[in-house]
């Protein structure tokens, strides 16, 4: 499935919350980041037709998407919260979510099971959702995304508030669905799609800052990064972003980020320096690291 944005902005009253946002995905897994605020939302409700563009048009396969060619009918969703439904059991949310699919009845159960296999919930489907704990909630929500077997499925923040065991599962979920699919999965944790995507998009302010693979994405921050001993800090120069505070050979290291040649070594950048050189204004930055709080 392909899905296009041309130019598309959206608007509620005076603030403008997508700007101009001009995209392209096809089959495969694209993470679209960005920080808190950036439209990440608004976008993905645009694209399921849930909220209307104020300007631009979204293409689906060729197609204006609009009242009767929309994305919904092709689409799983999971929305940041799937707190919901405390007093069913997950078959009965599941059964419930398979008739707004309108999924025949005499293939609930079975496609019921299906995703609860995906998702590792079989046998938890008595319980009820009151009883589960967050990132089994999460899972059940993955699992009534996947109803149906749509070729789109969209995740907005789906590892919010997830431990790292959590966090895991749902990266190997991906790594098990993705074939043959498109699947948009939003936040503004970078590790959470490091290993799973094959695309990232950084957003801000509405606006689309970079789209493409993630060593291109790295490169953005190509002779901005540099590791020196923290107690060296006071020989840095200019303005400069603190990242990363670790501990290396028994000694405190820290790692910055800086549009301003620094009196070290400059290192080899990842996707998590890519993306803060996108979205870090450099007026924002303060010669001490303050920004990073």
């Amino acid at each position: 499935m392909k899905i296009e944005l041309q130019d598309v902005s959206k608007r509620f009253g005076k603030k403008r919350a997508l700007d101009g946002l001009t995209l392209s995905i096809d089959t495969g897994v694209y993470g679209l980041l960005g920080p808190n605020g950036a439209g990440k939302t608004t976008l993905m409700r645009c694209l399921l037709g849930r909220y209307e563009c104020s300007g631009g048009s979204i293409l689906v396969d060729g197609q204006k998407m609009g009242k009767h060619h929309s994305l919904s009918a092709h689409c799983g969703y999971l929305p940041q919260s799937f707190d919901f439904f405390h007093e069913l059991t997950c078959r009965e949310v599941l059964a419930y979510f398979c008739a707004l699919k309108k999924i025949p009845r005499r293939q609930w159960s079975e496609e019921a099971n299906r995703c609860l296999r995906v998702v590792n919930l079989l046998g938890e489907e008595k319980k009820k959702v009151g009883a589960l704990s967050g990132g089994m909630r999460r899972r059940l929500g993955i699992a009534q995304a996947l109803l149906g077997d749509p070729p789109l499925l969209i995740f907005d923040e789906p590892t919010a508030g997830l431990d790292p065991e959590e966090r895991m599962r749902f990266k190997n979920i991906v790594a098990e669905v993705k074939g043959g699919r498109t699947i948009l999965i939003s936040t503004h944790i970078v590790d959470d799609i490091d290993v799973v995507c094959d695309h990232i998009l950084v957003i801000s302010q509405g606006r689309l800052l970079a789209s493409g693979k993630k060593e291109a994405i790295c490169r953005c921050a190509q002779g901005l990064v540099y590791c020196l001993p923290r107690n060296l800090q006071k020989n840095l120069v200019g303005d400069w972003s603190l990242e990363n505070i670790f501990e290396e050979g028994g000694e405190e290291w820290i790692r910055i980020l800086s549009s301003e040649p620094q009196p070290c070594q400059a290192v080899a950048p990842n996707l998590e320096d890519g993306y803060f050189s996108l979205v870090r204004e450099v007026s924002s930055w303060r010669p001490d690291g303050s920004s990073l709080g």
